[in-house]
C-alpha cells in the first residue's frame, strides 16, 4: 500500500476506482478498510475514485504517542499530502465521527482543496471528549468488550481484528477536547450534506450546523445510533449518491463561470 509523509509522519492511503476524487475518512479506532467492509468501496468505485486514508494514530500510518501529533491542522495536511501525491486539486469529501471533524478542519484550513463536504456524526462546535477517555480502557481484554459492546451486529471479522489492532496509547493520545470551529462556518460556500443517526447523542448539534451553513442539507438516519449510523451503507448511500450528482453539477458551473 502507498504511504506519503506529512513532515516526519507516515500515513498510508489507498485508491481505488474512477471517476471525480471522494475522500473517505473513517472515525475514530477505525482504519480505511472499514468502508470496504461497510459497502462503501463495491457501491463507488465504478463510478468515483476513491481515496481511503488512514488517519494518523489509525490502521497502518504511523502511532505517535504524543498529543501534540495530532493537532488539527496536522490531521488537514495528511489529507492535503494525499491529495497533493495524487495530483488532486480539489475532491468530494465525505467523513465519519473524527473524519468528520478533519473534515470541518479541511473547511477551516484547506478550503480550497474541497468539491463538496458529507459529514456523518460530526459537528464543529466545541466537544469535551472526557466520556470517550473515560471509556476507553487500556487492557486488551476490556478493550475487547468495549468493541463486542458498541459494534454489536456490525462487528464483521475484518472491522474486528482492525479495531483490536489499535494501539491504544496512541488513542489516548489522540482523544483531545475539541475546540469549536464555528467562526468558519460563514465562510463555507460549497455544498454540504450532513448524517446523524437518530439515536446518535450529536444529533442536535448536527442538525444545528446544517442549519447555520449556507448550502447544507441534513438527512436523520432513523433507527441508527453512532455506529450504525456508517455501518447502515443501504441508508447513507441513496442520499450521498443524489447529492454527489447535484453538487458534481455545481462544480461544472463554477468551473464554466471561471473560465
Amino acid at each position: 500500500m502507498p504511504f506519503v509523509k506529512n513532515k516526519d509522519v507516515r500515513i498510508r492511503y489507498e485508491v481505488e476506482g474512477v471517476g471525480p476524487a471522494l475522500v473517505l475518512q473513517h472515525g475514530s479506532l477505525g482504519w480505511g478498510g472499514d468502508w470496504k467492509e461497510y459497502g462503501y468501496l463495491n457501491e463507488l468505485r465504478g463510478e468515483r475514485q476513491l481515496i481511503l486514508v488512514d488517519a494518523r494514530g489509525h490502521g497502518e500510518s504511523d502511532k505517535p504517542h504524543d498529543s501534540a501529533a495530532y493537532e488539527l491542522r496536522s490531521r488537514v495536511g495528511d489529507v492535503t499530502a494525499v491529495l497533493d501525491t495524487c495530483g488532486i486539486r480539489q475532491a468530494d469529501y465525505f467523513g465519519y465521527s473524527m473524519g468528520g471533524w478533519i473534515g470541518f478542519g479541511l473547511a477551516k484550513y484547506a478550503p480550497e482543496r474541497l468539491r463538496s463536504l458529507i459529514i456523518i456524526g460530526a459537528h464543529p462546535y466545541g466537544e469535551n471528549m472526557q466520556p470517550f477517555r473515560q471509556l476507553l480502557p487500556q487492557e486488551p481484554a476490556a478493550f475487547e468488550a468495549l468493541v463486542e459492546k458498541f459494534w454489536g451486529p456490525f462487528l464483521t471479522p475484518a472491522i474486528r481484528a482492525g479495531l483490536l489492532a489499535n494501539d491504544l496509547k496512541a488513542i489516548a493520545a489522540l482523544t483531545q477536547d475539541r475546540p469549536p470551529l464555528t467562526d468558519m462556518l460563514p465562510t463555507i460556500s460549497v455544498p454540504c450534506l450532513l448524517f446523524a443517526g437518530e439515536a446518535d447523542p450529536r444529533l442536535p448539534q448536527v442538525k444545528k450546523c446544517a442549519q447555520e451553513l449556507a448550502n447544507a442539507t441534513f438527512i436523520s438516519l432513523p433507527g441508527c445510533d453512532h455506529v450504525a449510523s456508517i455501518a447502515r451503507s443501504d441508508l447513507v448511500l441513496p442520499h450521498l449518491r443524489a447529492f454527489l450528482a447535484k453538487a458534481g453539477s455545481v462544480a461544472a458551473r463554477r468551473a464554466s463561470n471561471a473560465d
